[in-house]
């Protein structure tokens, strides 16, 4: 009596996660402000923390062979982009728009469930498919567009990284008995090496500038993101491996909450009716998640 129950603690540890990653648009804006393009600060942090952890693992003796979990390679990918496609899209584009786009992943949780843990989707997940198609259909749908097709390259990015954030999270819960620190090991290494191809293609192909010299003045704000994302990286190990993966995507849901506040109270988000609209079909349908699995255990 007294203490936490595991369940509280899977879900704090979420909430702290989606904090993390409602608030982090700012200091990634103050980088690239000071000429740091998102993609290699994401390359920087996460370079940064994988460093560490691999360190710290192997002279603790605990650095492990992958042989057995070649699904951490899947995890790698998968979490990669989804830092790649967030971090870019929340630092160039509207900070509401971007976190709604990103939170379709309930919705592509129900065909990614499918395919990577075997769960048929049942007439309520799909009724949830439609309701948050239906929101991203207003939501991309401007008077100026004869189509609803993303409108800018943060459109595009916040709906990649949603999408794998969706495999992101059907991976861990299918990953579950491989070594946390594995696991922890493969979503930093994905958001350095990601970050970094991205970043390299960019490069090549016009669309990522050099930016400027590399400057003492990033490195509290690339500490503070790398010690805020590794917190936030084990504190959605925990919750999302002792959660099924509906509780996960609905509390995760939170960061819609943290993000909209913040980006509205910095000056960094525009409202509108239409996102308005669009924005609640998506979490209705995200709400939505968790009412079907109520109902089956009565």
């Amino acid at each position: 009596m007294g203490h936490a129950s595991p369940k509280s603690l899977a879900v704090a540890g979420l909430l702290f996660n989606a904090f993390v990653w409602g608030v982090c648009w700012w200091p990634f804006k103050q980088l690239e402000a000071q000429g740091l393009h998102p993609l290699w600060a994401t390359a920087l942090v996460y370079a940064f923390v994988f460093v560490a952890i691999a360190l710290w693992l192997w002279r603790s003796g605990q650095l492990q062979s992958w042989r057995g979990h070649p699904g951490l390679w899947l995890l790698l990918l998968a979490s990669g982009l989804t830092n790649v496609g967030f971090n870019w899209a929340v630092t160039v584009g509207d900070v509401v728009r971007v976190v709604l786009l990103f939170y379709l992943m309930p919705a592509w949780s129900v065909l990614v469930a499918w395919w990577l843990l075997g769960d048929k989707p049942t007439p309520m997940a799909l009724l949830r498919l439609v309701l948050a198609l239906a929101g991203l259909f207003i939501v991309l749908k401007t008077p100026e567009t004869p189509w609803p097709v993303p409108e800018s390259l943060a459109d595009v990015l916040a709906l990649i990284g949603g999408l794998t954030f969706a495999i992101t999270n059907a991976l861990l819960l299918k990953l579950k008995d491989s070594p946390s620190s594995s696991r922890t090991l493969a979503m930093f290494g994905g958001g350095a090496v990601m970050a970094t191809l991205a970043a390299i293609a960019g490069l090549a192909t016009g669309v990522v500038a050099l930016g400027s010299a590399p400057a003492w003045s990033w490195l509290p704000l690339v500490a503070l993101l790398g010690i805020s994302f590794l917190f936030g990286n084990l504190a959605l190990q925990y919750g999302a491996a002792r959660l099924a993966a509906h509780t996960t995507a609905l509390v995760m849901l939170s960061e819609v909450l943290f993000a909209s506040v913040s980006s509205v109270l910095l000056g960094a988000s525009n409202w509108d009716s239409r996102t308005l609209i669009g924005g609640a079909l998506i979490l209705l349908a995200a709400l939505l998640s968790v009412i079907e699995p109520a109902h089956k255990t009565n």
